[in-house]
């Protein structure tokens, strides 16, 4: 699971640093909202990881426990876990709800690189 510290590539963001490190970040953000509760967070953590390494400084890739952070998971209307949206610009501009493979994941995301 998520770290509450930077663990390689995924950092850990709370209510009170998601505006810094999610809608101030000068490249696309992709948000993982996960729960301890929330056993296919454990497999889409695990892929996010990998594809954080591939995906190096094209992308930029976060974690938000949503049951420690509920301003943050009641803003973008979070309902289910795992949520992973992806922001560019401050704004969400794409969304995947539930456990997905890592190569549907990883396509997702490379349409939100700049070309």
């Amino acid at each position: 699971m998520p770290q509450d510290t930077q663990t390689g590539r995924l950092t850990a963001v709370t209510d009170a640093t998601f505006a810094t490190a999610v809608l101030a970040a000068d490249r696309p953000v992709v948000v993982d909202f996960w729960a301890e509760w929330c056993p296919p967070c454990r497999v889409v953590s695990k892929h996010l990881a990998e594809l954080a390494e591939e995906f190096g400084d094209a992308l930029r890739f976060v974690t938000v426990n949503t049951d420690e952070n509920p301003a943050s998971t009641r803003a973008y209307r979070v309902m289910s876990a795992p949520t992973m949206l992806v922001f560019r610009d401050g704004a969400v501009v794409g969304s995947i709800v539930g456990s997905r493979p890592k190569n549907h994941l990883r396509q997702s995301f490379a349409g939100h690189l700049d070309g």
